[in-house]
């Protein structure tokens, strides 16, 4: 997950996303190893409805600086986390419409590789909240945004975190990566 200095993963309703774009280039690599351990993708349905579509079309641009990115999510097994949704209407993608702890913990125990959580931030919140997360790589930006939307803003309680692992890189991002304690 990218975020800011100050803890925030997004802007709010019309967050203007530049700030973690500037550095895509430079942590692509990451990105894409850290996807290669994954075969499937959770994600909110608020999110869903912009992001799936997105990768569809770019999948179909190969000049596209994210079209490796976007070949591995086409692929990849999509769960969509909806209490609204009836149906998909997206490929390669079905529903999860039960109790989010449920839901998460029958996927884990499923065979295959690493389950990987693209968003949006209030699913990630929830995630966090059941401490549903095994493993947190957040992107650092060198960026305050000084208001914001942050993934732990459902938290009851302190979750204490062991870091395992960090990369600083030229633009400024630095890589931290946590398991829960």
């Amino acid at each position: 997950m990218q975020t800011s200095l100050d803890g925030f993963v997004s802007t709010g309703p019309d967050d203007d996303q530049t700030w973690v774009t500037w550095a895509l280039e430079e942590i692509k690599s990451h990105v894409l190893e850290l996807f290669d351990t994954s075969d499937t993708i959770l994600i909110g349905r608020k999110l869903a409805v912009d992001y799936i579509p997105f990768w569809e079309d770019t999948v179909t641009q190969p000049e596209h600086e994210m079209f490796e990115m976007a070949k591995r999510i086409v692929a990849a097994k999509k769960i969509v986390f909806t209490k609204t949704l009836d149906h998909s209407v997206w490929p390669n993608t079905i529903l999860a419409k039960g109790n989010l702890t449920e839901e998460v913990n029958r996927l884990k125990n499923e065979s295959g590789k690493d389950l990987i959580v693209y968003g949006g931030s209030s699913f990630v919140a929830a995630l966090i909240k059941e401490k549903l997360i095994d493993e947190f790589h957040f992107f650092v930006n060198p960026v305050v945004l000084g208001k914001g939307v942050s993934v732990f803003e459902q938290l009851d309680d302190p979750q204490q975190l062991q870091l395992v692992k960090s990369v600083t890189y030229n633009s400024g991002i630095v890589l931290m990566q946590y398991v829960p304690r």
